[in-house]
């Protein structure tokens, strides 16, 4: 499966979580002058729908000064996603999160930015500056979505999509494809899955917490990496991320073709649920059933919170999968969302 260019990404030396809230330049963090230097403490976390606070508080106020918010863009270096830029008497609003944004005013000193029912592109890195005429300072600020990275592969089999056919089949899933800091995180959380998938910088990678010859060889555990792929050309699975969501998953007992599972919900005022949001309900509400259920796309999946002997027989807990059975022939029971 692997090759000699395959890459593995160990925690020590690749790549590193920061518990920091703020990641200022260090190298200008001492001269700070107008903002306050921000502490060291948990980075600010949310869930998909929440709202959330992002700080930045001023130590002296410049007699004409403007404070622009701006959410960091990894890919593409240099870009300037603008949210926001303030005086004290006025603000304007700009961009995709410009709508969801206010500023707290908790105090006369206070620049902090409120965003209102995050999304899952949210997550990120945003940056507070001051500018005094021709001064300026930051700092950063970082926001973690709160979510699950799952695996998904085509039902026409495995390594089927493109990127942009990675970004859609996520995007059906009511996911997006998972950054390289979340696939990292479900790693360390237990994630374990031997397909390579696409992730949004274009990369493709998959984590590996025992290593065994079928998925790579006995090297370390860790994140291997195939490095960036031809996004029209290449073909792979696609890690998927997800957050919390606003409705609920059930489960109704029976043995339903896929149509019939369709109508089973249907009769019951829901719809057959997504993959990303079964997911979430395992996630966020410890969703646990041993029972097979189809989804929208076709699949047949069971959530598992707790494990045990006669669900699967796997002892970590998990979204099992029975792939993609036949619609007409195979007779299972229905996971439905409302």
């Amino acid at each position: 499966m692997m090759n000699a260019a395959v890459i593995l990404l160990l925690t020590s030396g690749c790549f590193t979580w920061s518990s920091a809230l703020y990641t200022p330049n260090r190298a200008a963090s001492n001269k700070l002058k107008y903002l306050l230097e921000p502490p060291v403490y948990a980075e600010v976390i949310g869930r998909r729908g929440e709202n959330v606070t992002l700080p930045c508080i001023l130590r002296t106020k410049p007699s004409h000064y403007k404070v622009k918010w701006t959410k960091l863009q990894t890919e593409h270096v240099g870009k300037e996603n603008i949210i926001m830029i303030s005086n004290s008497h006025a603000f304007k609003r700009y961009g995709r999160l410009g709508p969801r944004a206010t500023l707290r005013n908790a105090h006369s000193m206070d620049a902090s930015l409120q965003l209102s029912h995050l999304e899952l592109e949210d997550g990120g890195s945003y940056r507070c500056e001051l500018i005094n005429g021709i001064e300026d300072e930051s700092v950063v600020v970082s926001l973690r979505i709160e979510g699950v990275v799952f695996p998904y592969q085509s039902q026409n089999g495995r390594y089927r999509l493109t990127y942009q056919g990675a970004q859609e089949a996520c995007a059906e899933q009511d996911g997006i494809l998972a950054s390289f800091s979340q696939l990292y995180r479900a790693w360390t959380e237990g994630l374990d899955w031997c397909n390579a998938g696409w992730l949004d910088d274009g990369t493709v990678h998959y984590p590996i917490i025992e290593p065994r010859p079928a998925c790579g060889g006995q090297t370390l555990p860790g994140i291997r990496s195939y490095g960036p792929k031809d996004k029209k050309l290449d073909q792979f699975d696609a890690f998927c991320f997800t957050s919390q969501t606003s409705g609920s998953v059930s489960y109704i007992s029976g043995s339903f073709s896929f149509q019939q599972a369709e109508d089973a919900c249907n009769r019951q005022g829901s719809e057959l649920a997504l993959v990303g949001q079964l997911y979430s309900a395992w996630r966020f509400q410890n969703y646990d059933q041993c029972d097979g259920g189809w989804l929208k796309d076709g699949s047949v999946r069971f959530p598992i919170s707790n494990p045990r002997e006669r669900c699967g027989g796997i002892p970590e807990a998990g979204v099992r999968s029975f792939g993609f059975p036949n619609k007409m022939k195979d007779l299972y029971g229905a996971y439905c969302y409302r």
